[in-house]
């Protein structure tokens, strides 16, 4: 089986998760700089086999677009643009930055360590596939 990968996208930094090749396990792969996202993507198809991007599409509540969803569109666009035949979800990415803060604190990260906004960003990555998997009875 091939990975799934996740990207929490943002102006500046863009978290990455993925599963393992069985989809059993979703792990936070790393932080980067959105603007590398092609790059990176590239490299790791080139040495990992991924069948699936989901990446969270930031709504409100009332399902209104927020001010960082032109921002996921055009990420998307990107994607499909240089990847024409990897499948590409959008999921619901509601909170995952929050419930990653929580999680930081659960898990005893140094307040240090909780501030370096980048790890937000992948442990929102890894909650939104986590997230996914279980909607489709991984």
């Amino acid at each position: 089986m091939a990975r799934i990968l996740a990207i929490d996208y943002g102006g500046k930094r863009t978290g990455i998760a993925v599963t393992d090749p069985l989809q059993i396990i979703a792990t936070g792969l790393e932080t980067i700089e959105s603007r590398e996202l092609i790059p990176f993507l590239k490299k790791y198809f080139a040495v990992e086999s991924v069948e699936l991007i989901i990446i969270g599409l930031p709504k409100n509540w009332d399902e209104s677009d927020t001010h960082g969803t032109p921002l996921v569109q055009a990420a998307i666009k990107k994607i499909k643009k240089e990847f024409p035949l990897m499948p590409l979800k959008t999921v619901d990415e509601r909170y995952t930055s929050k419930m990653a803060r929580d999680a930081m604190l659960e898990m005893g990260m140094k307040k240090k360590d909780r501030r370096v906004k980048g790890n937000v960003d992948v442990i929102a990555a890894t909650i939104m596939l986590q997230e996914y998997m279980q909607s489709q009875s991984y």
